[in-house]
């Protein structure tokens, strides 16, 4: 099933009901059963947004589920009439005067675009909160790509936040031990020569073989990043044709 986001409603909304944004209260817009195909559609959209990207309070979640119910019991109603005049909806009872249009317009545009599910890694154990919170929206996005079977989306995202985590811990925690790691490395020809004394200039590469030399991640743990290396490494474009032509 198609993933759809809270903007791409609040798009949808304004260009299909461009009255609606700036619609004030207590000055009604009929809805009409004209209006069925695009409020069935509408309905049919919020239907694909998934829970996790639903993040409203509670007077906000309520509004969106009595907007939602309030149109599909009035397409309902509109299809089973035969005869006109067919009730128009203007407002919801015991909501803000507004259209449930505008109103599920409202709780969309709250919403976030990405999130992730409920389910994913939390990393605790990084102690920046902003980088903590963008790196799990990053392995949200991760296993929706391979959800979808997105492969290469998934290997480069993955690829970059492994970057960044083996970067964070090797900053914030190991720091002291770096240098010898780099001079064991060099010695035992991994490197063929020391990287820059700017941790944040490094590849994976030097990332991982430091972060294995430490112990920080196991020799599994390393085999699977410098596959991963090798495949990122594919999305240039000589690299991919010469691998394809082996």
């Amino acid at each position: 099933m198609p993933r759809v986001v809270p903007s791409q409603i609040v798009a949808f909304i304004d260009q299909a009901f461009p009255w609606a944004a700036a619609q004030n209260v207590g000055v009604g817009t009929n809805l009409v059963r004209q209006n069925s195909g695009l409020l069935a559609g509408l309905l049919d959209l919020l239907e694909k947004v998934p829970d996790e990207l639903i993040s409203l309070n509670g007077a906000s979640y309520s509004s969106l589920v009595a907007s939602s119910a309030a149109v599909k019991n009035r397409l309902d109603l509109w299809q089973a009439q035969t005869e006109p005049p067919a009730l128009e909806l203007v407002f919801v009872s015991d909501l803000p005067q507004l259209s449930p249009v505008r109103l599920i317009r409202d709780a969309m545009s709250l919403c976030p675009d990405q999130n992730p599910a409920p389910a994913t890694t939390q990393l605790n154990f990084i102690t920046d909160a902003a980088l903590s919170a963008n790196l799990r929206n990053d392995i949200g996005a991760v296993d929706r790509a391979l959800s979808d079977g997105e492969w290469k989306g998934a290997t480069v995202l993955a690829g970059s936040t492994i970057e960044a985590i083996l970067l964070w811990d090797l900053q914030n925690r190991r720091i002291a031990n770096v240098p010898a790691a780099v001079t064991t490395l060099v010695a035992n020809h991994t490197f063929t020569a020391a990287p820059s004394a700017n941790l944040e200039d490094w590849s994976l590469h030097h990332y991982t073989e430091v972060a294995a030399q430490l112990g920080i991640i196991t020799a599994e743990t390393a085999i699977e990043v410098r596959l991963a290396k090798n495949f990122r490494n594919l999305i240039h474009p000589g690299r991919a044709t010469s691998w394809t032509k082996m």
